[in-house]
């Protein structure tokens, strides 16, 4: 080997030196790169970030990614700031190259290429390591983006918004607005469409943009003579705003299956090096759109027999924090089940949102992310062309046939209407925005006026309602005594009392309330407030297993002193001759999972828990379980309760770890995922039927009675099995949870509790 002589050979050691200290290298560029994200189309600041490379857009992969390569990447796409920045390919998979990797900047670069990393197209990323970021929506002053296309075609993420501008009077009192001038939001400036070559696809894109499922045509004679009429007025503003070609978007031609006008044929100005105006001889397009009936309460019409596609195939979402989102359930055979996520896109997921009477979906959700169901897997590579009525008359797979599982249950978010709902609420005095005292505003004798919501049965019910109402997601807590949060001054008095939600309306304005004011309290420390959070758990009982488990034992009443301490046994064990003699119970093993997306955690904190002294453990929920005996007509013969003394991670499917257990005075709770199962031999896990004659019975099992903690569904709490017992053996079959069968899917929580407590 021949080594360089003495000098040289130290200049060859610094010149490694420097080299592995230097920085990663600098991007050579011929220009300016561009950067665009691909995200939600109602969310230009955030999305998937792609840089466009040598003609071809690719990713850029997380690795290294942080908030300051996040800053510089929004600058350079004309936002002021950045949030944060998403891994693990959040906003999906990209395709093509990943351009960059292991990017390193300052945050003082004015654009990305002149940060560091590995080079053009080196990279050991895959896909599924896609960087994003969120911006700030507010844009650098200045800042102006590429030019007007010209051409008919996609114009991407630069069409943002659309909205309804009334011209009729009648249109501008109707909440919400269904009919008026289209107007688009074009690179931050709104303008009007032009309506030559307007067709109802068009009509139809724009609807379901705007929450509404369908659409019908205007008069056009009169909006055109009102058109007219503002023409000739020399004075009008209309009349010199439209001679500017940027008043206008010249065309949009749409097939009416689109989610979003984006997608649609757009041609923004006339065609190039023309100076012709825009949208010659015409006017703007109107757009009179159908309120579903969740925004549009009509008279009850006469029932009628059910269409075919009906009796086939009813739809349904669970378990989604806003109106019109939610986990896909359909009905098939009498029984619900879910929707297999494999080819799920926005196209059937908007055949979905406007069977159920909302507008076109806004996100089609996959990976169970808004929880897991329970029961079959109907459908899977659901494949729609999007003029369909009903999911029934897309193609589709059983799924059975896909090996599908509920870990890839399907979701989505429909587009809703504006109600204005959301201005009409807001939260004061908290140590967060999810936090705080509740003030509305109601009209107080024609004049609008903000205040708080006496206290008064304030419930978990009305809580959730105010968080949906603020687009906050699920109720944590409904708080009756707010005196350490201070509300707004000018907001004291209390404007709302005898507040009663069943749970499924918009806002607090809906629901049940006093007409003059009565507040037992008056108003100061004993206003209502809420805590709110983003997600939320969701229990279910394993039906099969307390199908398979249930027995009879005669219990020797020496055997049952805590329990009856406990109340776990029927009144008549009072007037028994203790210890003498027995009790009969109906025995059965529950597991119960959390199937959301948060832990379940008793509302008690441990310092409030309740020490036992005869089974000699502490309860978090004093009453976590009811379990019934019905007659079939609905009244009750027997009744016990389940105390939750161990409320633990029982098991845990593979790859989660069990973070609950009651050992040694540990913390309680069920993570996601996870199951607690009480054994069939442990005190109170049954039915005293002692004085119980042999028949035919209902057996119910309802898990978080009280709704004490929050959860994303109510509606599959309660279980119901057919009970026979002949006086000397039971048999329990046909076990399903409250909502597996019903073929009514939008049975209220207030009919639920109803149902429950054998109030019917």
């Amino acid at each position: 080997v021949m080594w360089p002589p003495p000098a040289t050979f130290s200049l060859f050691l610094l010149l490694l030196l420097l080299l592995d200290q230097a920085p990663p290298c600098r991007l050579q560029s011929s220009g300016t790169k561009k950067l665009r994200l691909v995200g939600p189309a109602n969310r230009p600041e955030e999305g998937r970030l792609e840089v466009l490379h040598q003609g071809q857009w690719g990713t850029v992969c997380d690795d290294d990614f942080a908030l300051q390569e996040a800053t510089v990447a929004c600058r350079q796409l004309g936002f002021e700031s950045a949030l944060t920045w998403a891994h693990s390919a959040k906003y999906g998979q990209g395709e093509g190259p990943i351009w960059l990797d292991n990017v390193r900047c300052l945050g003082t670069e004015n654009t990305l290429d002149q940060c560091g990393s590995n080079g053009w197209g080196v990279s050991d990323c895959r896909h599924s390591e896609d960087v994003g970021v969120v911006c700030h929506p507010q844009r650098q002053r200045g800042y102006h983006s590429e030019k007007v296309s010209n051409a008919l075609g996609p114009q991407g993420r630069r069409l943002e918004e659309v909205r309804l501008k009334p011209i009729l009077a009648s249109a501008k009192r109707h909440s919400p607005v269904t009919e008026g001038a289209v107007e688009v939001r074009y690179e931050g400036h709104w303008r009007q469409v032009c309506d030559q070559g307007w067709t109802m696809n068009n009509s139809r894109v724009v609807c379901g943009m705007l929450g509404f499922p369908s659409q019908v045509p205007v008069n056009s004679h009169y909006y055109r003579k009102v058109w007219n009429l503002k023409m000739k007025d020399p004075k009008s503003r209309l009349n010199s705003l439209t001679k500017k070609n940027s008043f206008w978007i010249h065309r949009v031609d749409c097939l009416g299956t689109e989610p979003h006008l984006a997608k649609c044929q757009v041609q923004v100005a006339p065609g190039r090096g023309k100076l012709r105006p825009a949208c010659p001889g015409g006017m703007h397009a109107v757009v009179s759109c159908v309120a579903g009936p969740h925004f549009h309460p009509q008279k009850p019409k006469p029932r009628h027999k059910e269409s075919r596609a009906e009796q086939e195939l009813k739809v349904r979402l669970r378990s989604g924090a806003q109106v019109g989102e939610g986990r896909v359930e359909v009905l098939l055979n009498r029984q619900w089940g879910t929707v297999c996520d494999h080819r799920w896109n926005l196209i059937s997921a908007s055949v979905v949102c406007r069977q159920l009477g909302f507008g076109s979906a806004r996100e089609a959700l996959f990976g169970a992310q808004l929880g897991q169901g329970l029961g079959p897997i109907h459908l899977s590579e659901v494949r729609c062309r999007g003029y369909e009525r009903t999911l029934s008359d897309c193609l589709a797979l059983e799924g059975s046939q896909t090996g599908c599982q509920h870990a890839n249950d399907a979701a989505v978010r429909c587009n809703i209407p504006d109600m204005g709902f959301q201005n009409q609420v807001r939260l004061a005095g908290g140590r967060n925005p999810e936090e705080g005292v509740v003030e509305v505003q109601v009209e107080v004798n024609g004049v609008p006026r903000w205040g708080t919501v006496c206290s008064d049965h304030w419930g978990l019910m009305e809580a959730m309602v105010t968080c949906r109402q603020l687009g906050l997601g699920y109720a944590n807590f409904a708080i009756q005594d707010t005196w350490y949060w201070q509300g707004t001054p000018e907001a004291k008095e209390v404007v709302m009392s005898g507040v009663r939600c069943s749970g499924t309306e918009l806002a607090l304005q809906q629901c049940q309330r006093h007409g003059p004011v009565h507040c037992s309290h008056g108003p100061g420390r004993f206003s209502a407030g809420v805590a709110c959070m983003n997600t939320a758990p969701d229990l279910v009982m394993n039906a099969q297993l307390v199908q398979e488990t249930a027995y009879l034992e005669d219990r020797p009443l020496s055997m049952l002193y805590c329990a009856h301490e406990e109340k776990c046994l029927s009144k008549s064990a009072d007037h028994m001759d203790w210890p003498y003699g027995h009790r009969r119970l109906l025995r059965f093993s529950s597991q119960i999972y959390n199937l959301g997306r948060a832990d379940f955690r008793p509302k008690a904190g441990r310092h409030s828990w309740i020490w036992h002294q005869c089974h000699r453990h502490y309860h978090s929920i004093e009453v976590f379980t009811h379990y019934d005996l019905l007659t079939l007509n609905g009244s009750k013969v027997a009744e016990g309760h389940k105390a939750s003394f161990c409320l633990e991670d029982t098991n845990c499917p593979t790859g989660v770890q069990r973070r609950y257990a009651c050992a040694n005075f540990g913390e309680q709770g069920v993570a996601v995922g996870c199951w607690d199962t009480y054994r069939h031999d442990i005190d109170c896990q049954w039915v005293d039927i002692t004085d119980v004659r042999p028949g035919d019975y209902i057996f119910q099992v309802v898990v978080n009675p009280t709704n004490d903690v929050a959860e994303s569904d109510f509606s599959n709490n309660m279980l119901r099995c057919r009970c026979k017992y002949d006086g000397q053996r039971v048999w329990l079959h046909n076990c399903h949870t409250g909502d597996s069968y019903r073929p009514n899917a939008e049975l209220s929580l207030e009919q639920e509790q109803r149902l429950r407590n054998n109030l019917i």
